[in-house]
């Protein structure tokens, strides 16, 4: 579904950034509400949205028991 969004969980990626999982939120809200960017009566729901999809990102990466390794501690900002 949405080909620009890039795997972000090690080994591909070593070490997702906060801006790297906001970068896939967006992508993802982008595709699922067909806008690219909301008309100013949108805004509010749309930014929303990415944080929402954002956090629950963050909390899946948290979570995911990769081989070889112990999960991640992050601190939400």
């Amino acid at each position: 579904m949405c080909r620009s969004i890039k795997t972000l969980r090690p080994p591909a990626t070593p070490e997702a950034t906060d801006e790297d999982i906001r970068a896939a939120a967006l992508q993802y809200v982008r595709k699922v509400s067909g806008f690219r960017a909301p008309a100013a009566h949108n805004r509010e729901v749309f930014d929303q949205a990415v944080d929402a999809v954002a956090a629950a990102t963050q909390d899946l990466l948290d979570g995911l028991q990769i081989r070889g390794s112990t999960p991640r501690q992050h601190t939400h900002s």
